[in-house]
């Protein structure tokens, strides 16, 4: 399903037949279900980072790279990991609710008979709205994180704001930033492709769509820890840590 919906949705786009209103309208909803709830988690954690990272640096005398310390955690784990959770926890399991619904009530085989594949009209666009949405929290996650970890420095560890900030763009690189974006959209790709599938591959009426949807949040949650891990093995062996 995955390969089918990158050829399709190319397809689709270049032949102008995408479901444009279709897409739009599962990224408004995502982005209602999930923009809340990470600005919610993105405010602790760039606390418990700040505070955490700020002791340790404070024993050893080295409060300036508070600010690279916490910018790297936020931009390059946190915020990929926030974002995927969240997509993979609400997104996922509206999307696999609504197909396991629509495969119950034979909707689905409808639309085969009517000459209409699913995959075009139903899985396609939840696909690309999850690689539009995922970049986007992870970008909300960022800011928040990185300005309520900034509070936190300022205001209680007495970091002064041109130390935090320079040694934040000293270490933080534009290709940090990249790369913690593609992260958050292959993290969505994945959630939706999951989703799509299990929602489509119901039976047994809506005992069998709760448990479709139970299988998919965990097996996306899962998939997602497994492709973080090596993500960052692969970065961590080609793209070092540098002083920008």
């Amino acid at each position: 399903m995955a390969i089918e919906s990158i050829v399709g949705a190319a397809t689709d786009v270049l032949l102008g037949r995408l479901q444009w209103r279709e897409m739009l309208r599962q990224c408004w909803y995502l982005v209602t279900v999930t923009a809340t709830p990470a600005v919610l988690m993105a405010i602790p954690f760039g606390v418990v980072v700040s505070v955490q990272v700020g002791n340790v640096v404070h024993q050893i005398g080295a409060d300036s790279l508070l600010g690279a310390a916490g910018g790297l955690g936020v931009i390059q784990q946190g915020a990929p990991m926030a974002a995927g959770l969240l997509l993979g926890g609400a997104g996922t399991a509206t999307i696999a609710a609504d197909l396991g619904a629509r495969t119950v009530r034979e909707e689905v085989d409808a639309l085969e008979t009517l000459g209409i594949s699913p995959l075009h009209r139903l899985v396609i666009p939840r696909v690309l709205a999850m690689l539009i949405v995922a970049p986007l929290l992870n970008i909300l996650i960022i800011v928040t994180a990185v300005l309520s970890g900034y509070a936190v420095a300022e205001g209680v560890q007495n970091v002064s704001p041109g130390a935090y900030w320079a040694s934040f763009g000293a270490f933080a690189t534009v290709a940090d930033l990249w790369i913690s974006l593609a992260k958050a959209a292959l993290f969505g790709f994945i959630v939706a492709v999951m989703a799509c599938h299990r929602g489509l591959e119901v039976k047994g009426g809506p005992r069998g769509v709760a448990d479709g949807v139970n299988a998919a949040v965990v097996l996306s949650i899962l998939a997602i820890a497994v492709v973080n891990v090596a993500i960052t093995q692969l970065v961590s062996m080609y793209l070092p840590t540098r002083i920008a």
